[in-house]
């Protein structure tokens, strides 16, 4: 019986009784024309927005425009500095001859309002200055290298003594080794 029909298959008796399908080709091009411009363009779109350079095209500030208001004000507010009392420290030397270090500095600080913060832990700050500056060599204040480090040095310790009030800067005012 199989091969009854096997036979009646290849001779094309069965395939009159099928209606004639009508075959369309699938429209890939009009697809690609209209669908991968439209990708592109929305994954553009989403790319700018995720990484915050839409804002910046159409000018939106996120957080509200209080706080962009509040930076531009602290920005154009002058600098205030605050002088700290004049150091006088031994500096660690390999022979009998001793070396000092005469020191000025001034702290340059973020908010005027800080100011009392910091007079109010000032002893703190004059002690963690003068242990670390006990602790120097006349080899580690030579070069603008040495005078970095140390402004770094100082602006570390004094962000810690003060820690509420925010330092910008330490400048020095006079800097003597003798």
């Amino acid at each position: 019986m199989a091969e009854d029909l096997e036979e009646d298959f290849e001779e094309g008796e069965g395939s009159e009784d099928l209606p004639e399908v009508e075959t369309r080709k699938f429209p890939v091009k009009k697809i690609l024309f209209i669908v991968l411009p439209l990708v592109a363009i929305i994954g553009a779109g989403a790319g700018l927005y995720f990484t915050g350079a839409l804002d910046g095209l159409m000018g939106i500030v996120r957080g509200g425009d209080s706080k962009a208001k509040l930076e531009a004000a602290k920005a154009n507010l002058p600098p205030t500095f605050m002088d700290l009392p004049e150091m006088l420290v031994n500096l660690q030397s390999n022979g009998r001859k001793q070396a000092f270090l005469k020191i000025r500095v001034a702290l340059e600080l973020e908010d005027p309002a800080d100011q009392a913060r910091i007079e109010a832990v000032m002893p703190r700050i004059v002690d963690a200055f003068q242990i670390y500056l006990r602790e120097l060599r006349i080899e580690d204040l030579q070069g603008a290298a040495g005078m970095h480090l140390l402004r770094e040095e100082l602006l570390t310790r004094v962000s810690a003594a003060s820690k509420p009030a925010k330092v910008k800067d330490v400048l020095f005012r006079e800097m003597l080794v003798q």
